[in-house]
Formats: C-alpha cells, structure tokens, sequence
C-alpha cells in the first residue's frame, strides 16, 4: 500500500513539474506590449510527408488560438519553415492546413526558406517591422529559444513580445513531462545572462 502511495505521490510531481516548467517557459522573455496590430509567428516542424504531420497541425491551432479576438483584423499569421525534410516547405503545409481544414480566412504570410530557429527568426525579422505586439507559436521551450533569438538580433523587436496561447493548464498533461525532458534539451544552447539583464536568456545560435 506505501509502495503504491508513493508512486502515485512520484507520478503527481512528474506530471505538476511537467506543468508547471512548459508553463514557465511559456511566459518567459514575453511582456505587455499594447498597440493595434500584431503578428503570430508559428515555427514549422521537420515534415517529410505531403500533408502538416501531427506536431505542425498542432501548432497551427496554437498560432490560430493565439490572436486576439480584438486584433483578429489587424493580425497576420506567419507560417515560417523551409523543406528542412521534404520537397515541400513546411510553412506551405502549415499555411495549407491552416485555410483548407481548420478554414481560416485572416491574413497569412509565408517565410519558406528557413531551416533552422535561428532562420526561422532571421528570415521574418522583415515581417514584423511594423506591428506593435509579437507572439511566436510553438512548443512552450521551442518557442522561448526563438524568443531569445529575436532578443539577441534584434532587442527592440523583442520589447514587443507577448505570450502565445502555447501553454493551457491540464491541456496534454501527461505528455508535458517528456516535453519538459526535451524542452531541457533544446534549451541547452542557451546561457544564462549577466545579473544586470533582467531578461533570463542569451542565446547562441543554433
């Protein structure tokens, strides 16, 4: 009975710690930026199939849950991906998924050279000149290593971040663990800046 307890007791820390670091990571290097326009940028994933795989239909309903009801008009959203494992761009599958299944009908703009974070962040840097509120869609750690990417090439775009609706509570719960596990992994490129800096991350690029 004490044996079953306590792995039950283990098995609740697993899944909250899985929680509660996705949850962190989500809110991370974001602020309150105000203004009328906004873009949401959603991070394309490896797909060698002709259609968005599971993770990059995912994260298609995260970007497209993460524009504000109040700005739907004034958003773009920003498919960003090269053929990194396919003949097809992932941000054309992403934008395909995006208007013939889940049929959204806002503005959509393709970056479809990138393949790496790095130049996914590099490539759509032109993209978001000129909106007031940016917000990048993708898995909770994926998503602040771009985040720290656009900080560490251009630290004025990046006063102009703010969370996606990439993290919901009990949504995926069992899996957070293991995307904790790899969060950590993705995010071992980056180092903790100096004390001075109230921003947590520097990044190297990657």
């Amino acid at each position: 009975m004490r044996r079953t307890t306590g792995l039950a007791v283990a098995g609740v820390a697993v899944l909250a710690w899985g929680e509660w670091l996705n949850r962190r990571w989500s809110r991370a290097l974001t602020g309150n930026a105000g203004g009328t326009t906004e873009a949401v940028v959603v991070l394309g994933y490896r797909n060698p199939g002709a259609t968005a795989n599971f993770i990059n239909r995912r994260r298609v309903r995260m970007g497209i849950r993460s524009i504000s009801a109040d700005r739907a008009r004034e958003t773009r959203l920003i498919f960003s991906g090269g053929a990194a494992a396919g003949s097809i761009a992932e941000a054309r599958l992403l934008a395909d998924y995006a208007k013939s299944v889940l049929d959204f009908d806002g503005t959509v703009l393709i970056e479809d050279r990138s393949r790496t974070t790095w130049e996914n962040i590099t490539n759509v840097i032109p993209l978001l000149e000129d909106v007031d509120r940016i917000k990048i869609a993708s898995q909770p750690a994926h998503a602040l290593k771009a985040r720290a990417y656009l900080l560490r090439q251009r630290p004025d775009l990046a006063e102009r971040l703010v969370r996606a609706d990439d993290y919901r509570l009990g949504e995926w719960t069992v899996a957070k663990p293991l995307l904790a596990l790899y969060g950590l992994r993705t995010l071992r490129g980056l180092t903790r800046a100096g004390h001075r800096d109230p921003r947590p991350w520097e990044p190297t690029p990657g």
